[in-house]
């Protein structure tokens, strides 16, 4: 008989321990982040990886930034093979191999002996960050209801900055260590989360979505009935959800979900797979492009600019990060009310206002350094930033990527997020040390100018997903037009046509689009000029 201890334990208590069960997880992700913060100007930490002298002077900023971002490229391809094996083998096997890479990669970072040892290390770390960042947040998404889903994540999600915050507050208080403690230490203490998801995972039961796509059934209604608050199996609710999520299980096996076919679209017809690569890649991308590394990981450099002692702004880095938990706790209670789109347009504006501020103020901070109210009220700009940061654009661009997908593919789906957001950290990490270096204050301003740049690309092209179940969001990007208004009139005509049951919508919409696709491809088959480029 299998073990499942999580039948013993009660249904809403089960769903809690499954959402920190996924909050551990992204302890990691964002102690990964914020470590670099302060080992990266370690004195012992650059002598060893050869970026600086023993004073702890940064001399080579470029392979600075290098040694941060190839953790980044890792992930790049940890996503994708992480999320094709989450949804071949399942969320829990997908997560205890991916902490296993980064139980590896973390070790081998606080064992360091050369930046080429590091480099390794990192790129390990990072194909394992790549499945947990695949996996963990589709599993969020998976097991929340509809209406709550956005403030079940920004829950959940809250542990990402706590990891940041902790990494922080730990390098400020090994600050006047002078061994290789003061960053061996931190470097190693990152596989504690790690080591806890090892443990816990056996206990804790499958994703039930990711069941029913694999004609696991009755498992699948047994544990979805349990985390729905121990509901009957013959329960209405239970029921009506069961009935959508049937309705998008028979074509798993499609030709349009290989790897190539969904990056391009190729034989998706009215799924449009190849736009939502777009749509998940693109808002991680712009999350990134809008400064907020240049807060989490150069926060120290970022203060002492504005005219503070390193004291100090190791100080302030630390507080900064810790107003990210304020932030992301109080999404819990906008991102459902407010939504995808609006929240996106507020957090945009007042990122790109800030900032530009923020780059006002640092350069009035050196042109009169004997003010201190400059400096003052720079570091102040900043704190607003990074609560409105995570509120807003940091919980859609992490929920977004989980919400636009067929669930037959939802964690490989979502893996195109996760390679958004490793292109857009490594890109940013990279040149960040080298922005702040040679603009300056100016590296403020270009930051606030892609806030701006971010807002009609959002109005234009992201359809609204809020409250919407994740079985129909395919009705969601039905219509021929990339254009997110065309899409929510092309949604609305669907349900009205299906009597507004969403799985006879479903249905209709994924046999008739089938029919089309097939003909098309024995059309295209029997074409020479097809055979050739085949």
């Amino acid at each position: 008989m299998a073990f499942k201890p999580w039948r013993a334990v009660p249904g809403r208590l089960l769903l809690w321990a499954l959402n920190l069960f996924s909050a551990v997880a992204l302890i990691f992700e964002g102690y990964n982040q914020g470590v670099m913060g302060f080992v990266n100007s370690t004195p012992g930490y650059v002598q060893t990886v050869g970026i600086g002298g023993p004073d702890g002077k940064v001399t080579n900023t470029t392979k600075q930034g290098g040694l941060v971002s190839c953790y980044y490229f890792g992930a790049m391809f940890g996503c994708f093979i992480g999320g094709r094996f989450g949804d071949r083998f399942g969320r829990k096997r997908a997560v205890v191999l991916g902490s296993i890479f980064t139980l590896l990669g973390g070790g081998l970072q606080a064992g360091t002996r050369s930046s080429d040892m590091t480099i390794c290390a990192r790129v390990i770390c990072g194909i394992g960050i790549g499945f947990i960042n695949s996996i963990i947040p589709t599993w969020v998404s998976e097991l929340a209801r509809a209406h709550n889903r956005g403030a079940a994540f920004a829950l959940v999600f809250c542990a990402n900055y706590l990891g940041i915050v902790i990494a922080y507050w730990l390098g400020y208080g090994l600050r006047n260590n002078t061994t290789n403690f003061r960053w061996r230490f931190p470097l190693a203490f990152q596989v504690v989360p790690v080591v806890i998801l090892l443990l816990t995972v056996t206990f804790l039961p499958e994703s039930p979505r990711w069941l029913i796509s694999r004609g696991r059934r009755a498992e699948a209604v047994e544990i979805l009935a349990k985390i729905r608050g121990d509901l009957a199996e013959n329960d209405p609710s239970l029921v009506a959800e069961l009935e959508q999520l049937d309705a998008v299980v028979d074509s798993a096996n499609h030709k349009r979900y290989r790897f190539l076919n969904v990056t391009f679209g190729r034989f998706s017809g009215r799924l449009h797979l190849g736009r939502r690569v777009a749509l998940a890649v693109g808002i991680m991308m712009m999350m990134e492009w809008t400064g907020i590394l240049a807060i989490t990981v150069y926060a120290n450099i970022l203060f002492q600019q504005a005219g503070f002692s390193a004291a100090k702004s190791a100080w302030l880095a630390g507080l900064c990060n810790t107003f990210g938990i304020v932030g992301t706790a109080a999404s819990i209670f906008t991102v459902d009310r407010f939504g995808r789109r609006i929240s996106l347009y507020f957090g945009f504006f007042i990122q790109g206002v800030v900032l530009l501020l923020s780059g006002g103020l640092a350069r009035l901070g050196e042109l009169h350094p004997d003010n201190g109210n400059f400096g003052a009220a720079a570091a102040a700009m900043v704190f607003i930033y990074t609560f409105f940061f995570a509120q807003t654009v940091l919980m859609i661009a992490f929920i977004y990527p989980t919400e636009i997908w067929p669930q037959e593919i939802s964690a490989f789906g979502n893996s195109y997020g996760v390679f958004g957001w490793a292109v857009g950290c490594g890109t940013t990490t990279l040149v960040i040390p080298s922005m702040f270096s040679t603009l300056g204050y100016k590296t403020l301003i270009v930051f606030g100018v892609f806030n701006f740049l971010s807002l009609p690309l959002v109005y234009f092209f992201f359809p609204e997903a809020k409250g919407r179940t994740l079985e129909e969001i395919n009705l969601l990007f039905a219509a021929e037009s990339p254009l997110a208004s065309a899409n929510e009139q092309e949604y609305h005509r669907l349900l009205d046509e299906a009597g507004g049951n969403v799985a006879v919508a479903e249905r209709r919409m994924m046999e008739d689009m089938d029919v089309a696709v097939d003909e098309k491809f024995v059309g295209e088959a029997g074409n020479p000029s097809y055979n050739e480029k085949a």
